[in-house]
């Protein structure tokens, strides 16, 4: 047996009648306009199923309801004006009440497509770039006091520069050394990945994170052989004749005994103490 096809609210059976289906409940015709239409804004009376609906701005109407409210003219397919919590046509509504463009300093016609900031209002063929004088209409600019300026105009004139690729930082960016980077610009020499957040070491105006410092870049301890990073541990070096230590590896050959800032004897490329250097 078939499930029964019932009103939602007040369950009379809908089999071969003519319902409605709101927010996933089907409904009589009877209810859907006691309970579920939306109210006509002129009329006061529910918007039926067999009626065309128009909406602004959370209003309804019947379609034949929605008119000028001086004249009556029917508006359902013609530009008009709200003003007020009413709706004109664009004959009832005076010069006076119209908006008169920044620009040009004509009306701007009700209906007509404009620009609107800070209290003045544009065509949005006369919304345009106080530098370049190109129209921006919808799109968007950048005020600065009494001018706006287009996208590109506003890079050009005020946005910083990028120290490496030379365009203009519009979003974001860093700084370093007082100079301005994209943060994709920002990158290891060697390896490309992004320095911003991370320990990187800058040579001669280049920049290297730090795995490929230690890698490609950084000296090698003559003692142990491992790169010197100047990071942590090994951030004091010692250097002579060409050569570079860790400070901790800057040691006599023989006893161990640190030389850093200390006298030292060099012999057959080692290093040695004073005292250990008299018994070679």
């Amino acid at each position: 047996m078939s499930d029964r096809l019932d009103c939602h609210y007040c369950r009379a059976a809908l089999q071969g009648k003519k319902y409605v289906e709101k927010e996933g409940h089907k409904c009589c015709v009877k209810c859907f306009e006691k309970i579920c239409a939306n109210t006509c804004a002129e009329c006061r009376k529910p918007i039926g199923v067999d009626s065309k609906e128009l909406h602004y701005k959370s209003r309804y109407w019947h379609d034949t309801c929605f008119r000028c409210a001086k004249c009556y003219h029917p508006l359902a397919n013609e530009q008009f004006v709200a003003k007020d919590n009413k709706i004109l046509c664009a004959k009832c509504t005076t010069r006076e009440d119209s908006l008169r463009c920044n620009g040009c300093h004509k009306q701007i016609l009700p209906g007509g497509r404009n620009v609107e900031y800070k209290g003045s209002a544009w065509h949005e063929e006369c919304f345009i770039c106080s530098n370049c004088k190109k129209a921006i209409g919808a799109g968007s600019f950048f005020p600065k006091g009494t001018d706006v300026f287009c996208v590109t105009c506003h890079e050009e004139k005020f946005a910083k520069h990028c120290v490496k690729c030379k365009n203009p930082i519009t979003t974001g960016g860093i700084t370093y050394q007082d100079q301005p980077w994209h943060g994709d610009c920002f990158v290891c020499e060697t390896c490309h990945k992004k320095l911003a957040g991370q320990r990187f070491t800058a040579v001669e105006d280049q920049y290297y994170c730090v795995d490929c410092y230690k890698t490609f870049v950084a000296k090698k301890c003559s003692g142990c052989n491992n790169p010197i990073t100047g990071f942590g541990k090994g951030s004091n070096v010692v250097n002579y004749e060409g050569h570079a230590w860790h400070e901790y590896c800057f040691t006599c050959k023989k006893c161990s005994l640190s030389l850093a800032n200390k006298r030292f004897v060099r012999h057959n490329e080692q290093i040695y103490c004073p005292d250990c250097a008299k018994k070679l």
